[in-house]
């Protein structure tokens, strides 16, 4: 293979690194704190209640002034009332009882970071901190919140005072599900709002159960939202990982679009949707409120003081309940790890907030390629590992033909020096008597790229899977290899990585140009120096590749430098 398309191929992924860190370095901005965008109306705390004279109407009304103006809602999201401690086999989680919202979710499968020091015993898994995916830290927030909101008197909000009857909760090894009422009444009406917690699932069931004892028709509206605080680190220009942190929605129109804090805060959502759902998206794990697919619901976000922002939607169609009656309204909440198969059963367009790029379409066959072999081997490094096998031997032909297109050109190397001691002054020259011997010798300059320009789409497909592949979050290897997604703490796999690049360059045909070959000669070193950074699994799969490659180029060189005797 001619020696400038690698280095094509080299800048390229250089390229793309490079593009990705630029991204993170200019992506906008949102405004600072106290300095809501010039276009955006000041928001409320909470959503308007649509018109009750409307079946599906078009737009909210305005309603009676019970919604707390921005500099309330901010003060009031750490606001605390008794705390209720609910434990799962999954969760370690807090419910208060003013407003009765999820305030702290710790998952119980997943720790905060692994301990990666060798020499050092890790501790058990069961004493690592666990993972805190909601929290209401006035600087990490991130809550939920939901409510009642009509056109009468008061309904109980995510600022209502609600009562409990226990201030813990335990699932029985006994029990598959779990319910924590909370309640309040005003005006002849009872309101308890009741978590439905199930074994192995990660989905919540929340429910109003209301009962009308007032002589006035009751009607109201369901509101859910995520409310969160962000601001965005600034790490340095390779550290910095380019997943994505913010909110999503899906449509069965539009199907899925993910909404940047930044367009939060220069243009609020406002969006009729029927079925879908709304979610809160980070790097492994995600928190979604799914409505019932038949219900139409207005989707709507907002940016608020303190680098703050809500998304959320509420119910369009009122709910109407007699005098005497009761009713009920309800909705689904999902809060943990985005695990594939979860996520496929939970809602469409679920398994999108696993967010592989632009090559989904390798990324995703790729993760389930992995997943069937982790099944066999049990060991995600080990499937990685088998997973380049597996691209090598399906590549093999193209492979050899490339290997043995280099083979012949390393064989032409002194006859090509001999023509560029000749010709050299003459460039135009030098080149057609090099393509002439090219086409004498039947060596195809280009006939080997095809297998590298293959490698480099899955080589990126499969950095986006470690990145948003929650399987792979602390998965262990060998050694001190115990979280494949993060970087190698001891840079041994990069080092050698660099060192197989250069095993490489040794074998390939060198260029004739000095610059071009100082070029070649540096990007072992430019490699190694980028690699140190990328997780494990992905330079566990390039050295593998290398070494399956450098072992195949070798014995087809040895081969035809034989025949050649």
């Amino acid at each position: 293979m001619d020696n400038r398309f690698l280095l094509i191929i080299a800048l390229a992924i250089i390229g793309f690194m490079i593009a990705q860190a630029w991204q993170l370095e200019n992506r906008k901005v949102p405004p600072a704190p106290g300095q809501p965008p010039a276009t955006a109306t000041a928001p409320t705390e909470l959503p308007e209640a649509p018109a009750v004279e409307a079946p599906v109407p078009t737009a909210p009304s305005s309603v009676t002034p019970v919604t707390p103006t921005v500099s309330e809602a901010a003060s009031t999201d750490t606001k605390r009332g008794t705390r209720i401690e609910v434990l799962t086999d999954l969760f370690d989680a807090v419910i208060d009882t003013t407003g009765g919202g999820l305030r702290v979710v710790k998952l119980r499968k997943h720790a905060v970071a692994v301990d990666t020091d060798f020499f050092q015993a890790a501790p058990a898994p069961a004493l690592r901190p666990r993972f805190k995916l909601l929290t209401d830290e006035t600087k990490n927030l991130y809550v939920t919140q939901s409510g009642l909101i009509g056109t009468g008197g008061p309904y109980p909000n995510h600022k209502t005072e609600y009562t409990a009857s226990n201030n813990r909760y335990v699932l029985a090894d006994s029990k598959d599900e779990l319910k924590v009422p909370l309640r309040w009444q005003s005006d002849g009406v009872q309101y308890t709002k009741v978590y439905t917690f199930r074994r192995d699932a990660y989905v919540i069931d929340i429910e109003y159960l209301v009962e009308n004892n007032s002589s006035q028709t009751w009607q109201g509206h369901l509101y859910r939202q995520f409310r969160r605080n962000y601001v965005e680190s600034k790490g340095g220009f390779l550290t910095r990982l380019p997943t994505f942190t913010g909110g999503a929605i899906y449509t069965p129109e539009d199907k899925f679009d993910k909404i940047p804090f930044s367009e939060m805060a220069e243009e609020p959502l406002e969006l009729d949707v029927t079925g879908g759902w709304v979610a809160m998206l980070q790097q492994f794990f995600v928190s979604a409120w799914l409505p019932p697919p038949e219900q139409p619901n207005r989707y709507y976000t907002n940016a608020l003081e303190g680098n703050r922002y809500t998304i959320g939607l509420k119910q369009l169609q009122p709910t109407t309940i007699a005098p005497g009656n009761s009713g009920r309204l309800a909705t689904t909440l999902y809060v943990g790890p985005k695990e594939r198969d979860r996520l496929e059963r939970l809602a469409p367009g679920m398994v999108l907030t696993r967010d592989y790029g632009w090559l989904t379409f390798i990324s995703a066959p790729l993760f389930w390629l992995l997943e069937y072999i982790h099944q066999w081997v049990r060991n995600w490094g080990w499937a990685i590992i088998v997973l380049t096998l597996s691209i090598k031997l399906v590549f093999y032909p193209l492979s050899a033909a490339s290997y043995r297109s280099m083979a012949h050109m390393k064989r032409m190397q002194p006859r090509l020096q001999s023509l560029k001691e000749r010709m050299g002054h003459d460039k135009q020259r030098f080149n057609q008597a090099m393509m002439e011997l090219y086409k004498k010798e039947k060596i195809n300059p280009l006939g080997g790229c095809l297998p590298i320009a293959i490698q480099i789409p899955v080589f990126i497909a499969l950095y986006w899977v470690l990145l948003e592949s929650v399987e792979m979050r602390q998965a262990p290897f060998i050694l001190w290899y115990m979280d494949l997604s993060v970087r190698d703490p001891y840079f041994v796999l990069p080092l050698i990585m660099g060192a197989s690049m250069f095993v490489q360059q040794k074998l390939s045909p060198a260029q004739l140009d000095p610059m071009q070959r100082r070029i070649m000669s540096a990007l072992p070193i430019v490699f190694t120096v980028f690699f140190l950074f990328f997780p494990a699994g992905l330079v566990l799969y390039w050295v593998v590749n290398n070494i399956l490659s450098i072992a195949q180029q070798w014995q087809i060189t040895r081969m035809i430098a034989a025949k050649a005797k």
